[in-house]
């Protein structure tokens, strides 16, 4: 097995940041905003709620009653007031009204979005368990989940061995006794460790038992490019996870949407994979305080245009957005961009809407360019659109090669916001 990362060595708790010394990343706080008078949601399955977390002094502390007293404290049932834009790294909020309803918006990196996304569940529903390496007391190797243990105690928190097949195996026996578990696989390299678990048990179970059980649990990981980690763990496998019937598959490519995809992941009766871009960690975007909760299966259009349908899929999502103003400045050329967001279910609705209004699609992937995502994409397009299209349907992909560590290397193995212009401007001028 491949274990060559700086964060694999063994779980050590409060041993620091985990990535190397160049590119490691400055301290957030270690508290996790506290959760709004969220109204629970009804979930089918059984479920079963864990006791409080243990106190320093042997007894359990009661939940219900500090969450009343927290509520009261202002504003009544609900208020949260400005809680939490500073404990997430947002640089500053901004306030908006809808209606009469106060809307206090937060800007918040792709990292601290994930913390917060987690947060909201667990503290709306008991069920909802985290485990994983390294995500307790280190807040993990990406500081993804920073203060979560702090807030929810080590009975809901659970660091584990460097096992894929332990940590995956713990959350599927969660799930089919009650529970909501979040798993996190560090690399999303490392499904090749557990995938026999994943596709063979966790894909077919509800299938296997005609609806008896059903495994309501999220798999956390971080795919793709950008840290140089080299070709065992810098992977964008979206495609493996998008082939097995039974699993969905999300990857989000905002704060924004990482925040309410992930609420949607848990809340959801079924397995999903829950792709976060590594190169994505540290941007920003805005974040309205409050609950989010978003739906799966849907796409979302980014940018309107009129000659081409750009369709990408998280870090590619910027880049073809970068691509899409360089091409109406330079050229003229006017781009429709849409974010595919969930690959399982598929929003087909909205994609052939898109390629119907400009006749041309462009798919924009960061797979190895064999059985990629964007094969599918075309695929349906062909068979649903083809006297819509004017043009051949042309896809941008990574080559079919192993993703090298080299800086200048990987940068351009990748789709480039160059590369998307030039083959735009190539076929559509």
């Amino acid at each position: 097995m491949h274990r060559q990362s700086a964060g694999r060595r063994r779980s050590v708790a409060g041993r620091g940041f985990d990535l190397p010394d160049e590119r490691a990343l400055a301290r957030r706080s270690r508290q996790v905003p506290a959760g709004g008078g969220a109204r629970r949601l009804v979930e089918e399955g059984p479920r079963r709620a864990l006791p409080g977390p243990v106190g320093r002094d042997g007894n359990r502390g009661e939940r219900p009653a500090r969450h009343r007293a927290r509520r009261g404290a202002r504003g009544g049932r609900g208020y949260r007031g400005r809680q939490g834009l500073s404990a997430f790294g947002g640089r500053g909020h901004r306030e908006g009204r809808v209606g009469r309803r106060r809307i206090v918006v937060a800007e918040l990196t792709y990292r601290d979005a994930v913390a917060a996304g987690i947060a909201q569940e667990m503290a709306r529903d008991e069920s909802v368990v985290f485990l994983g390496e390294d995500i307790g007391a280190a807040g993990g190797v990406f500081k993804t989940t920073l203060g979560l243990l702090e807030r929810f105690g080590p009975r809901r928190v659970r660091d584990t061995p460097i096992s894929e097949q332990a940590i995956i195996g713990a959350a599927m026996g969660a799930a089919m006794t009650g529970l909501r578990p979040i798993a996190e696989i560090m690399f999303s390299d490392f499904f090749a460790v557990c995938w026999d678990m994943i596709a063979n048990e966790i894909a077919k179970t509800r299938y296997m038992t005609a609806g008896q059980i059903a495994l309501p649990l999220v798999i956390r990981t971080a795919n793709g490019y950008g840290s140089r980690f080299g070709a065992q763990h810098s992977q964008s496998v979206e495609n493996w996870a998008m082939a097995i019937p039974g699993l969905k598959v999300v990857a989000p490519s905002t704060p924004l949407d990482v925040k309410g995809l992930l609420a949607a992941a848990v809340r959801d009766p079924d397995p999903v994979i829950f792709f976060e871009h590594k190169g994505l960690y540290s941007t920003k975007g805005e974040v309205p305080d409050g609950e989010i909760v978003d739906r799966l299966g849907t796409a979302k259009v980014v940018r309107q245009g009129e000659d081409v349908t750009i369709v990408a899929l998280a870090a590619m999502v910027p880049k073809s957005l970068q691509a899409a103003e360089r091409l109406a400045a330079e050229d003229g050329i006017s781009a429709t961009v849409v974010d595919v967001r969930s690959l399982v279910p598929l929003d087909t609705k909205t994609i052939f809407e898109e390629v119907r209004k400009t006749g041309r699609l462009y798919t924009v992937e960061e797979n190895p360019r064999l059985c990629g995502w964007g094969a599918e994409i075309a695929s349906l397009v062909a068979e649903e659109c083809f006297y819509d299209l004017d043009g051949p349907i042309v896809r941008i992909t990574t080559p079919h090669v192993p993703l090298p560590a080299a800086d200048l290397l990987e940068d351009n193995a990748v789709p480039t916001v160059d590369r998307i212009v030039e083959t735009v401007r190539r076929n559509a001028g």
